[in-house]
């Protein structure tokens, strides 16, 4: 018998407060202090297009999350405003307990084959022709959750062949090959007739190895560049991977996390101000003005990266169907 629950008759707004008082995180850093004030070029729009309910309708109605609710993702409003989401694949608990994310920690329960057939009916509802897909870490599973990822992939092809498809999916722990050839091997038997790039597959370094204790616990930054590496060399793929700047981070480690990246074959790139979600999670330890975020797009287009984004409000999925 699933575990899902029944059907929402109608979409209802979740009030701010309880999303910011869902998730006591297993760490407290609360007795350490932000860097300062929030700077006036962080922006946070609020949603004030009628498309913002439309899209809480689409995604709620087929009884899916999305990454823009439960990690409290500062562009919901941009975004679900524009008619777009991030859907976020194998339920809300994650099995990692990253320091940075407002995705709460436990021991999973979601288990749905049905999930693949109700994104592709919403993604059908909010009339998506590319759309990203992600999901919580889920080392309780055999396959990682790759099954599900390969999946809705085809799911989403079969309704829409030449669908635009982004993943952002964990570094499937001890699982990585079994995974890249479930989620490979189903794409090619619904390859888009049109797209030279068949699919982007994300991974998010996050953040310098330096920091990976205490802000990626449970992560390897080597094991991030081998996965990396793994799907840039597959054919139709282009490997993207993300940071947040103003955890701690050097300049120079910063730069050479990009260089490894490229090293891997990463050809798309995101890099963005790091927001603590709640007083529990990692501090701030410095804003990066919009000039630095410019300089290090500059950094990153001269290493030979072929698709960047750099900026305070950039997350990884921020803008992703840009060419």
């Amino acid at each position: 018998m699933s575990d899902v629950p029944s059907p929402r008759p109608f979409f209802v707004a979740k009030p701010r407060e309880a999303l910011m008082s869902k998730v006591i995180p297993v760490f407290d850093h609360s007795r350490e202090p932000n860097a300062g004030r929030m700077p006036a070029w962080i922006r946070q729009p609020l949603a004030a297009d009628p498309r913002y309910g439309a899209t809480g309708q689409a995604v709620h109605g087929q009884r899916l999350h999305t990454v823009c609710e439960e990690a409290r993702c500062p562009n919901r409003g941009e975004c679900w405003s524009a008619g777009t989401a991030t859907f976020m694949l194998l339920g809300d608990t994650c099995t990692r307990a990253c320091g940075f994310c407002a995705v709460k920690t436990g021991r999973p329960q979601w288990h749905d084959p049905g999930e693949p057939s109700r994104v592709a009916e919403a993604v059908a509802r909010m009339r998506l022709d590319y759309v990203v897909l992600t999901s919580v870490n889920r080392d309780d599973l055999p396959d990682g959750g790759a099954g599900i990822y390969a999946g809705t992939i085809a799911a989403l092809r079969r309704q829409q062949p030449d669908i635009g498809i982004e993943l952002l999916t964990p570094d499937f722990h001890r699982r990585q090959r079994q995974a890249v050839e479930t989620i490979h091997g189903r794409l090619q038997t619904v390859l888009a007739p049109n797209r030279a790039v068949q699919l982007v597959w994300g991974h998010n370094v996050e953040t310098v190895p330096a920091l990976y204790r205490t802000v990626r616990k449970g992560s390897d930054y080597r094991r991030s560049l081998d996965l990396l590496a793994t799907v840039a060399a597959l054919p139709g793929v282009e490997a993207k991977s993300a940071l947040m700047l103003g955890l701690g981070e050097q300049p120079e480690d910063v730069r050479k996390v990009l260089a490894d990246l490229r090293a891997a074959g990463v050809q798309r790139l995101a890099l963005g101000q790091y927001l603590r979600p709640s007083r529990y999670h990692l501090p701030v330890r410095h804003y990066v003005p919009p000039a630095e975020f410019d300089a290090w797009a500059d950094t990153a287009r001269e290493l030979g990266f072929s698709w960047v984004k750099a900026g305070p409000m950039v997350r990884s999925s921020y803008h992703a169907e840009d060419e």
